[in-house]
């Protein structure tokens, strides 16, 4: 590879790097939602896995008082959780992409 060449690599990773790092900023501010148990339990996450909104409908309290199923409700929030970094990691696997032009897969620990 010719120094020409190496300099254009280089300035093209940089620009790469930048660009990354707008999208990781940017997702900050993107959110995907996601819900269980007929929408009884709901959460919302931003485009980097974290959950910024966690809701749990009042009728499933609507039980019998201390008759509430815990077990259920924890499936239900797990439920929702593993849902919604799914789909809050396929929103920044597509924005990265768009960045990489597809190395991301190519490079491991990328994003």
């Amino acid at each position: 590879m010719s120094a020409a060449n190496m300099g254009d690599f280089v300035r093209q990773a940089g620009r790469m790097k930048k660009d990354m790092e707008r999208v990781q900023e940017e997702l900050k501010g993107r959110y995907v939602q996601a819900a269980s148990g007929g929408d009884l339990v709901e959460a919302t996450f931003n485009g980097q896995q974290e959950i910024v909104k966690l809701s749990i409908d009042p009728k499933f309290f609507g039980k019998v008082a201390g008759q509430v199923d815990v077990e259920m409700l924890e499936d239900l929030v797990t439920a929702v959780v593993t849902q919604g970094i799914e789909k809050s990691k396929a929103l920044m696997k597509t924005e990265m992409e768009q960045v990489t032009g597809g190395l991301g897969g190519m490079i491991p620990g990328l994003f």
